[in-house]
């Protein structure tokens, strides 16, 4: 293709040259706030220890891509930056399809398996076709557009009976921004705390603590964090969540064990939700169907996965090439 424009990123500092256009890919085609500049940017400074940016930008007269790639350097494969803390992954893309293709074509050459967890389900039927996504898991969520805040506290009537007895024990509900250090430190610290043995609690490790701080200081106000903290002000129950364009996503739950007879995470789950339909939020509770966000969904979403070897990467690529020749 003439007249193309191409930028590997491999660090943040020429990561920085690619903000203006980064940013007006977004206006062209919004995405979730995990698509952001300063999440990507924060995550491949904060884990350049584990992955070497690899960010692909290819443009046009006719439009422009960016690939938001990284190699896992102990797992040698490709994946989009976020380490395991981003839930929702794509690539930018506006106008001419084929741009993306180029983009891809770039990536070819390292010989590396793929490996994505999770995009939603409109980004695997369109942009991820071609690379055989399948269903990995479903994310539950309160549509605001089939219920009101009223309507959401009258149908959980015994969640809302668990906040009251919370109260009646000395327990208050408090509110912060992301700006607030100290209460976001506390938090992931206790988060990480919470399941020490557990592989699967990934605040155990301290890189993604931090990148949570950072993350939540850069949001500022769209991050608003709720407690429920009992006369001493110890944390019975948190919840971190994200303003994103209408949807309020509820990123990370903790609540102590000490008080679990009276449920404090699924009661501050239940204000949270109502609180954020008030101001016409949608709530977003993430990936991964548990029992405590399905007792107050009232509607999911399918996300899926894409785990494709060497081969079968550089395959898919070589077709994508080959349909442009034609």
């Amino acid at each position: 293709m003439a007249g193309i424009r191409k930028t590997v990123a491999h660090s943040v500092s020429e990561m920085d040259k690619l903000r203006p256009l980064w940013n007006e890919l977004l206006r062209h085609c919004p995405k979730t706030m995990f698509q952001r500049f300063a999440w990507n940017r924060l995550a491949a400074q904060m884990f350049r220890d584990r992955f070497s940016p690899m960010v692909c930008a290819v443009e046009s007269d006719n439009g422009a891509a960016i690939i938001p790639a990284a190699l896992n350097r102990e797992a040698n494969w490709l994946e989009l930056l976020g380490e395991t803390l981003f839930d929702y992954r794509s690539v930018l893309h506006a106008g001419d399809r084929n741009l993306l293709h180029v983009a891809w074509e770039m990536l070819e050459a390292l010989d590396a398996p793929l490996w994505l967890i999770a995009m939603e389900e409109e980004e695997a039927k369109t942009t991820w076709s071609d690379f055989s996504p399948v269903e990995y898991a479903r994310a539950p969520w309160v549509d605001a557009s089939k219920i009101t805040a009223e309507q959401f506290r009258h149908a959980h009537a015994r969640a809302a009976r668990q906040l009251r007895r919370l109260h009646k024990a000395g327990v208050s509900l408090h509110q912060y921004s992301g700006a607030e250090h100290s209460m976001l430190e506390r938090i992931y610290r206790l988060k990480g705390d919470q399941f020490p043995g557990d592989i699967n609690n990934v605040f155990r490790d301290q890189q993604r603590r931090g990148f949570m701080v950072a993350i939540a200081a850069a949001e500022a106000e769209n991050c608003r964090v709720l407690t429920l903290e009992d006369a001493v002000h110890s944390v019975v129950a948190a919840l971190v969540t994200f303003a994103d364009g209408g949807m309020r996503r509820f990123y990370t739950t903790y609540f102590n064990p000490d008080w679990a007879v009276y449920s404090p995470g699924v009661a501050l789950l239940f204000e949270a939700t109502a609180l954020a339909l008030e101001q016409g939020f949608s709530c977003d509770y993430m990936t991964g169907e548990y029992p405590y966000k399905l007792r107050f969904a009232n509607a999911s979403r399918r996300l899926y996965r894409i785990d494709l070897s060497a081969s079968e990467f550089v395959g898919i690529v070589r077709r994508q090439v080959a349909r442009r020749a034609a």
